[in-house]
């Protein structure tokens, strides 16, 4: 399986981005899927992850409420809204897959999200 980024880009703060995430290979039914973070000089963050089955969602705490995250199990496709863009949400964006609820085994590539003004 891989998984394909795509949708990050240059926003002013307050703005909206809208993140998405395929992916392609074999058959694919994960546990759960989930968008993380990485800004220079930063460890990794999570930002958010869904039940592949159920579609139950968590959140990090720096980004409740301002982000959303969806599935599109037709598609393959998890997608990341994120609204009240802040200069602090800017980083590498990445997805990742936890396959047989084990952790998460699977990544892609990254997507760069730059918040500025």
């Amino acid at each position: 399986v891989q998984l394909q980024a795509s949708g990050g880009g240059v926003v002013e703060p307050g703005g909206s981005l809208r993140l998405s995430c395929v992916a392609s290979g074999r058959s694919f039914s994960p546990y759960a899927m989930g968008w993380f973070r990485q800004a220079p000089g930063k460890e990794r963050e999570f930002v958010a992850h869904i039940n592949w089955y159920g579609g139950i969602s968590y959140y990090g705490d720096s980004v409740q409420g301002r982000f959303f995250i969806s599935k599109d199990s037709t598609k393959n496709a998890v997608f990341l809204q994120m609204s009240s863009l802040k200069p602090e949400d800017t980083a590498v964006y990445f997805c990742a897959a936890d396959s047989e609820a084990l952790g998460w085994d699977v990544w892609g590539q990254g997507t760069q999200v730059t918040v500025s003004s």
